[in-house]
């Protein structure tokens, strides 16, 4: 099973997260899951959205290249975290994705400079 890591009461990023331990997310409170993978990526759930709506939980998927982030697509995924119901589920196959969108969110919206953000990357272990 993949490492679930809470950032704060709002958010928490994963790897490709197990069906089983989508049932252990709707049972801990969460209300929402995005998922960052891609679907020709190694080990992506296909039936991932069908069993996460199932437990009552949120579905998004926000397939996203490290490569393709820019100031379009943060906007995007910034706004699609605001507007779903909280505690939010981000992840992706290894974190590292899941860790800078909600980097780039918890940036936006609370003003973090950069060295904070990466201060948090480097306490989540991530680097």
């Amino acid at each position: 099973m993949n490492i679930v890591r809470k950032i704060n009461d709002e958010l928490a990023i994963a790897g490709q997260i197990t069906l089983e331990q989508l049932k252990e997310i709707a049972d801990e409170g969460y209300k929402s899951v995005i998922n960052l993978r891609l679907p020709d990526e190694t080990g992506f759930l296909a039936n991932e959205q069908e069993k996460t709506e199932v437990l009552g939980l949120y579905y998004v998927s926000f397939p996203t290249k490290p490569e393709d982030l820019n100031h379009q697509s943060t906007l995007q995924i910034y706004q699609t975290i605001t507007e779903l119901p909280k505690p939010i589920l981000i992840h992706c196959d290894n974190s590292i994705r899941s860790a800078a969108i909600v980097l780039l969110y918890i940036c936006i919206k609370q003003g973090i400079t950069f060295e904070e953000a990466l201060q948090k990357i480097i306490t989540l272990g991530l680097i």
